[in-house]
């Protein structure tokens, strides 16, 4: 499921737009334009993430964790982690969102 996730944002970052960190995938998710959301497990203080499942649970949004902020980062195309990445835009990340989504 992670290696998944990590290939859907791959593909979003190089063909859609994503959005990245915590403030900007609250937003994309209360705006309605979040298709995926991925959050990292190891970001402390877990606070800092805890209200964007709730809040993909409301706005009907898939939510998926992921081990490694790190990893995240880096398939986002960032040369730091990042804790949390919203797909707006998929692109070529279509199939990888449906599957995920299930």
């Amino acid at each position: 499921m992670s290696e998944k996730a990590y290939e859907a944002i791959e593909l979003a970052n190089k063909t859609g737009k994503i959005r990245k960190g915590t403030n900007e995938v609250t937003k994309a998710v209360e705006k309605g334009k979040a298709k995926l959301v991925v959050i990292a497990q190891d970001v402390t203080p877990k606070e800092i993430t805890m209200h964007i499942p709730v809040l993909c649970k409301e706005k009907n949004v898939p939510c998926v964790e992921v081990p490694s902020k790190e990893e995240l980062g880096a398939a986002a195309g960032m040369p730091v982690g990042t804790a949390a990445v919203a797909i707006t835009e998929p692109g070529e990340s279509k199939e990888a969102i449906a599957e995920l989504g299930k």
